[in-house]
């Protein structure tokens, strides 16, 4: 670290350099390309260019988003993950037309999701994986136009029930968090199986060749656990099964599908 206590300097990004990134997507929307860039603080000369409909800041070192993003009035679609974000500003709920937030893979805190996220009323896709969250809002359970959310990889021991009430929730990912294998676990799954992706597989979407090394596997882990304990015991979501290589997810798979509202 540089002397003062001062992060790495980045790339300087000029209103020309921005320009520049401006891309045309296939169904002709603008996007403001600005991924890998090397950024470490956000470019406010790109606050000139506020009619594009879909800005790309991820894969940066960015670690505050100021409450001038709301400018970005028309905008669609925002991808921010992957920086040092721990905090998104409180206008972000300002932004309406949002179809698309990702803010996966940043050092996001509970207390640092903001209220008015709640706003958010025609929101499709909500990416808060790979964070440091320890609880999820129940103020995002008044995001009813949600189809997607990813929750994985944080530090969750729980999910409201008003997420698993949302009318058009077809996609929830809450893989590798430290939930507690209790009743209560058991009851929620059961609200959810109406999702088309849970991301926790049950036997029947399996092939038999599959389902058959599922079985094999868990089989295998019990007897583990049997000789650890002295004492079979059943075990706890007999019925479900999750290999990683059915339920393997990257980036690529969190990135807009460009969604008409």
């Amino acid at each position: 670290m540089a002397k003062g206590g001062k992060g790495p300097k980045g790339k300087k990004i000029t209103l020309k350099v921005a320009k520049n990134c401006i891309k045309i997507t296939f169904d002709g929307r603008k996007r403001l390309d600005l991924s890998k860039m090397g950024i470490t603080n956000f470019p406010k000369c790109i606050l000139r260019l506020n009619d594009v409909d879909e800005l790309d800041l991820s894969r940066n070192m960015i670690r505050k988003i100021p409450e001038s993003i709301s400018k970005f009035q028309n905008l669609r679609w925002l991808d921010l993950h992957s920086n040092y974000i721990d905090k998104l500003p409180e206008s972000l709920g300002q932004m309406t037309t949002l179809l698309y937030l990702n803010v996966s893979n940043n050092r996001l805190i509970t207390n640092g999701l903001p209220a008015e996220l709640n706003q958010l009323k025609n929101i499709r896709t909500l990416n808060l994986g790979l964070n440091h969250l320890d609880s999820v809002p129940t103020t995002l359970g008044a995001l009813k136009e949600l189809h997607e959310v990813g929750l994985y990889d944080n530090l969750l021991t729980s999910i409201p029930n008003s997420i698993s009430k949302l009318p058009k929730l077809k996609k929830l990912n809450i893989k590798r968090n430290p939930f507690p294998k209790s009743e209560e676990s058991d009851t929620f799954l059961d609200t959810i199986k109406r999702l088309d992706n849970l991301y926790l597989v049950e036997d029947k979407d399996l092939c038999s060749n599959c389902l058959r090394k599922c079985q094999q596997a868990r089989d295998k882990l019990n007897k583990i656990k049997n000789i650890a304990t002295g004492a079979p015991k059943k075990a706890i979501f007999s019925n479900l099964v999750s290999p990683n290589s059915m339920a393997k997810d990257s980036q690529e798979d969190w990135r807009i599908r460009s969604t008409s509202p």
